[in-house]
């Protein structure tokens, strides 16, 4: 194994979805292999349930299998608490669970310093998936859809040397009744950390890394390893950042000779 460039008090990762053909899973596994932490939180649809149960062309392999021997291997001086999401909610059969150093739990409260932070993954405030899970994966499938359509659509963009270009992300941030999702989303996970007693809520489920004071509660949301490349990183001082894999999304991600940058924002 690499020698690790830095060491973090924190590090949040959520929404790897193994087993679905659009996991970077190589990407996340480089990203565990070069830095390492105290503590390690999976928050939530790390594995994707869903995609397995579809068949076709997901399904479980190599590479998915060296990211679980890669957490097992820094669980022997890392802290893992698993945190189950709406995909991997076949982990409901058997939480809460403690392994050697790992912990797999519905929900979480997280200790640093004098702060409190309420994590989980973010599905149980989304009527959709957790009242009409039907409907969820219809839609799960018309966001395998749309991640097709952007490899293609780039590919095209890469041949002319224009920059990668996400199609989801413009929906998010353009698409007014996206736009008016996150924001109750936000809100309304903010509102019940509050109600905990914490100071802070650390989440994923909406693939948008995140960082911000909404009122006097800190929002912390990880991303996603499909296409955000992105972590949260808390240093010793209780100072968050959002940490981004800057990459070309457009190329194979089985390709070995990739060269992968970071940069991470300070909010």
């Amino acid at each position: 194994m690499p020698k690790k460039q830095q060491h973090y008090k924190t590090i949040v990762l959520s929404d790897i979805h193994l087993g679905s053909k659009w996991s970077k899973t190589k990407e996340v596994t480089r990203f565990l292999k070069q830095l390492s932490c105290d503590t390690l939180i999976l928050c939530g649809d790390i594995i994707d349930g869903w995609s397995l149960m579809r068949g076709k062309n997901s399904k479980w392999r190599r590479r998915h299998t060296n990211f679980i021997k890669v957490l097992l291997d820094i669980s022997h001086d890392t802290k893992i608490i698993y945190v189950r999401g709406n995909h991997d909610d076949f982990l409901d059969r058997v939480i809460p669970l403690t392994f050697s150093n790992i912990s797999v739990v519905k929900d979480y409260i997280y200790t640093s310093g004098n702060k409190r932070y309420y994590v989980l993954h973010g599905d149980v405030f989304d009527k959709v998936t957790s009242s009409m899970s039907w409907l969820a994966k219809v839609g799960d499938v018309g966001y395998s859809f749309l991640l097709w359509a952007n490899k293609i659509y780039n590919r095209r963009r890469l041949k002319k040397g224009l920059p990668y270009y996400s199609i989801a992300r413009e929906i998010k941030l353009k698409v007014k009744a996206s736009v008016s999702y996150i924001s109750d989303f936000e809100k309304h996970i903010v509102d019940i950390a509050g109600k905990k007693g914490c100071q802070g809520v650390i989440c994923g489920h909406i693939h948008y890394p995140e960082k911000k004071m909404i009122g006097n509660v800190l929002y912390l949301n990880s991303g996603d390893w499909m296409e955000s490349l992105s972590a949260l990183t808390e240093d010793y001082d209780g100072n968050w950042n959002v940490y981004i894999e800057e990459k070309a999304l457009t190329e194979v991600r089985d390709s070995e000779s990739e060269t992968v940058s970071h940069t991470e924002l300070a909010v």
